[in-house]
């Protein structure tokens, strides 16, 4: 039962949430603080840069049909997925609620969780690392352009060369200066990880207090109700049972070893909160991003239940396969 409940950060998540709706920030307040998260963000992918060996990411592109299989199922089969729920919106789901959904759609990979998750189950975890690392970067430039496609065409957003320009500016930028500085400091950065992770994750937490700061004088829970958290709730788990049968299916059917499949079934079916809260505050800038958020937060934490829970299964089933063959009996 221990292991269904939330981690440490989704408890800070919903604590950042409550106190935006208590104590929003507003005035200059807010501004100082929209200022600072603009740094936290730069920061924050020039770390995401300065983290990747490129020689594992380039190691890993050399296994390019088990890559190419997660990054299809990332930005095309995913994105597609997200397309198809807009049947049921505005008449079953919200507007903006369904914003949130193709939202999650078109983000990258995680990387801590998905590398972890592969080793746990005894997957490839070289082939996990290269293709989180490689989602990751992808991502960068196809999330903006997968939102400007799609988000665009159903009317839903503009997009501006000025956004580009931002995007370019705090995620992109900093993250290939993260990557030139690589081989000077990259080892130190993965050296002092229990320093960093703190920043890492009061990044992610200040931008959602803004969000919600400024979806709270907008009026989100006016407009939200349990039903509408119930119907997050159910399409994110529809989202993700979806793909791990697709991940599954279609690992099989390309033939990937044991090793293989379990790494294309966690890098292939997991979304990053990491590189999402920051990038919502950037590409979405000037609008307001609580309810494009909430179903990304909520997809965080059952995508982490449910691939734990599959990971140590199939770490059991593996344990219980090598005794069976050593003792036979």
């Amino acid at each position: 039962m221990r292991r269904l409940l939330p981690d440490m950060f989704t408890f800070l998540l919903v604590l950042a949430v409550a106190v935006a709706a208590l104590l929003p920030a507003t005035g200059k307040a807010a501004s100082l603080l929209s200022d600072l998260a603009v740094i936290a963000i730069g920061l924050l992918f020039f770390l995401h840069g300065a983290r990747l060996s490129t020689d594992v990411v380039i190691a890993g592109f050399l296994h390019w049909r088990l890559q190419l299989f997660i990054l299809s199922m990332t930005f095309v089969v995913f994105p597609l997925i997200g397309l198809s729920l807009g049947v049921l919106s505005p008449a079953i789901i919200p507007q903006p609620l369904y914003l949130g959904l193709l939202y999650i759609c078109v983000l990258p990979s995680t990387v801590q969780s998905s590398i972890a998750f592969t080793s746990i189950a005894g997957g490839n975890v070289p082939a996990a690392i290269c293709a989180a690392s490689a989602s990751n970067i992808a991502g960068i430039v196809l999330t903006p352009l997968l939102v400007a496609a799609l988000f665009s065409a159903g009317g839903h957003i503009g997009f501006s060369t000025d956004i580009l320009l931002k995007i370019m500016t705090q995620l992109f930028l900093p993250f290939v200066a993260g990557q030139l500085l690589q081989p000077f400091i990259g080892n130190w950065v993965r050296r002092h990880k229990a320093i960093l992770t703190p920043f890492d994750r009061g990044s992610i937490l200040l931008v959602v207090y803004l969000a919600f700061s400024e979806a709270v004088a907008e009026g989100i829970w006016k407009t939200l109700d349990l039903r509408d958290l119930g119907l997050i709730l159910l399409a994110d788990s529809a989202i993700l049972a979806l793909v791990l049968v697709l991940t599954t299916l279609g690992s099989r059917l390309f033939g990937f070893s044991r090793e293989d499949r379990i790494a294309a079934v966690f890098c292939g079916s997991k979304k990053s909160l990491a590189s999402g809260v920051p990038m919502a505050n950037v590409i979405f800038v000037g609008q307001s991003i609580g309810a494009i958020v909430l179903p990304l937060m909520i997809f965080h934490q059952i995508q982490l239940i449910v691939c734990a829970w599959i990971a140590r299964t199939l770490s059991e089933r593996a344990a219980r396969a090598e005794t069976a063959v050593i003792d036979p009996r």
